[in-house]
Formats: structure tokens, sequence, C-alpha cells
């Protein structure tokens, strides 16, 4: 397994990379290009990723709990089975996101762009869509 724990990986460009199973907890992801990245089973808990692009990327499994995904493009991104409690997503963009099973309890959503996504009974949403404007 790949550690990169606490570190700043702020190269603009890391999409397409097969980071699947790494630990990211803490990493600085802000403002980077990650598009169609592999990252299932990655654990980004308190990650930074404000503003990246996530678009098209698998987060299938991911634990992503307490991370910064405000004005994230997550769009027709792969979050089934993703543990987002307590992230922020405020103003992203999930259009067409995969969120089967995945748990957004306590994640702030204020203004986040749902239309499209997929979700079913197995995602927990606790309170996540009192924010949801």
């Amino acid at each position: 397994m790949v550690d990169h724990n606490d570190a700043n990986l702020n190269d603009p460009n890391l999409s397409r990379v097969n980071l699947a199973g790494a630990s990211l907890a803490g990493a600085d992801l802000s403002r980077v290009n990650l598009f169609r990245t592999d990252l299932s089973r990655a654990n980004l808990s308190g990650a930074d990723l404000s503003r990246a692009n996530l678009s098209r990327t698998n987060l299938s499994g991911a634990s992503l709990v307490g991370a910064d995904l405000s004005r994230a493009d997550l769009s027709r991104a792969n979050l089934s089975g993703a543990n987002l409690s307590g992230a922020d997503l405020s103003r992203a963009d999930l259009s067409r996101a995969n969120l089967r099973g995945a748990n957004l309890s306590g994640a702030d959503l204020t203004e986040t762009i749902l239309e499209g996504a997929h979700y079913d009974k197995s995602t927990l949403l606790g309170d996540a869509l009192r924010f949801y404007r």
C-alpha cells in the first residue's frame, strides 16, 4: 500500500493515475486534476480536495471521512460504497455521480449540485439533505 499521509501533492495533473488503496489521509490535493484517477479503497480521510477535478474518478469504497471537497468537480464520479461522513461537499458538483451505498451522514451539502446523481436505499443520507438547496 502506498502511504502518503499528510503529503502535499499539489502537482496540477494526476489524471488517470492508479492510486487504488493508497493512504492519503490529511493530504493536500486542493486544485489537483484527478480526472479518471483510480482512488478506489483509498484512505482520503481529512484530505483537502477543495476545487479538485475528480470528474469520472473511481472513489468506490474510499474513506473520505471529514475530507474537504468544497467546490470539487465530482461529476460522474463513482462513489459507490464510499464513506463521506462529515465531509464538506459545499458547492461541489456531484451531477450524475454514483452514490449507491455511500455514507453521507453529517456531510455538508450546502449548494451542492446533485442533478442526475444515482443513489438507492443503501445510501446513508442522515441529516445531509437538510443542507441541500
